[in-house]
């Protein structure tokens, strides 16, 4: 699982370089044909990873739930986020896979509900799940190498 948590925290660090190189206006920019922005990504991954590890197991996640409705599956921004947010968010991005890589060593993630995701794969346990994110988190860096393109 270390090869796993190391890719996460990898992806990690290039959104919070997008972060950082990026504009308020930038991130909350919604080009023509876009639905989200390059803020609703970075909140969509995280809130994700929450849902498919911890809720997956049947746990809470360690983010509020106010984050957890405006970046789930299915959103789209309803506002500009500020830069309090942001920051927020970037600190967010690595104290959440902290957390994650320590609850996976101390064993808190006993049970899963093994499910299939949205696009057929496999969710039978928490390793599973962790490996899927991975996977998850390139299609949204994917987008967000289009998107930036564009603002």
């Amino acid at each position: 699982m270390e090869a796993e948590f190391k890719i996460t925290r990898t992806s990690r660090e290039i959104y919070a370089r997008l972060l950082d190189n990026y504009t308020l206006e930038q991130l909350n920019k919604i080009p023509d044909g876009w639905n989200n922005n390059l803020m609703w990504h970075i909140g969509h991954i995280m809130v994700s990873q929450q849902i498919l590890t911890y809720k997956g197991a049947g746990l809470s996640t360690t983010l509020s739930d106010e984050l957890v409705a405006m970046y789930m599956r299915g959103t789209k921004p309803e506002r500009d986020v500020t830069q309090a947010e942001v920051d927020e968010m970037k600190a967010l991005l690595f104290s959440t896979i902290q957390k994650t890589e320590e609850d996976y060593r101390n064993g808190i993630f006993t049970t899963y509900n093994a499910r299939k995701s949205e696009l057929g794969f496999g969710l039978d346990t928490i390793e599973d799940a962790i490996a899927f994110n991975n996977y998850h988190e390139g299609i949204h860096l994917g987008m967000i190498l289009r998107l930036k393109k564009l603002v």
